[in-house]
């Protein structure tokens, strides 16, 4: 048990999952054009599961997924987070930043404020040594994050192994930052001692 890592940005707070949050977040994993880039739109209970993974492991380890809240009107808006993929991929084993925020909240720049507090959590109190990010080819909203966090492309194109062959979605990018080129960035690594102990990432 670890107590839970809650970062603030700005404009935002990242925070441990409660009950408030589940209602708002059903319904952005219930919008079409949000879910988009996934296989599926998610049930209502479908999310219910998904908050109690994630709520499980902040109470284990102290961080995964945040629920996003706006620190000027308090508005739940999405997650921001970091997790260790389920699936076995090309970066397997390792620890991916992700998001998903709600469409009034897009193009504000949001998503990277808060991927880049994760990315100081991940390189500070975890002490990793990289993290990476991937989605869909066609996602360019995604991959045009990634890249505004430094991240770069390792060419290590991959299939998805949860989609079919043929499925639209199925053929996947894998970007990485290591922690030497964030700091080299002017990464600022956040506070506090929460080692990740993990199997270590592979180098790319």
């Amino acid at each position: 048990m670890r107590p839970p890592i809650e970062p603030d940005t700005p404009r935002l707070r990242l925070r441990v999952w409660q009950p408030r949050h589940l209602a708002p977040f059903a319904a952005l994993n219930a919008d079409p054009l949000v879910m988009r880039y996934f296989p599926a739109t998610q049930t209502e209970a479908q999310t219910r599961d998904t908050v109690a993974l994630w709520s499980a492991q902040f109470a284990e380890q102290g961080w995964s997924n945040w629920a996003v809240e706006r620190r000027d009107s308090g508005e739940f808006i999405g997650f921001i987070g970091l997790t260790v993929p389920r699936r076995t991929l090309p970066c397997s084993p390792c620890v991916e930043v992700g998001w998903r925020l709600a469409r009034q909240h897009w193009g504000q720049g949001l998503a990277t404020e808060g991927a880049r507090a994760a990315l100081a959590v991940a390189f500070g109190a975890l002490g990793l040594a990289q993290v990476v990010s991937y989605t869909a080819l066609v996602n360019r909203p995604s991959r045009a994050v990634m890249e505004r966090l430094g991240m770069h492309d390792t060419g290590q194109d991959f299939d998805h192994p949860a989609l079919p062959e043929g499925h639209a979605l199925r053929r996947h990018c894998l970007y990485l930052i290591t922690r030497e080129a964030w700091l080299q960035a002017g990464g600022v690594p956040a506070p506090g001692q929460t080692p990740y102990h993990g199997p270590p990432s592979p180098a790319m």
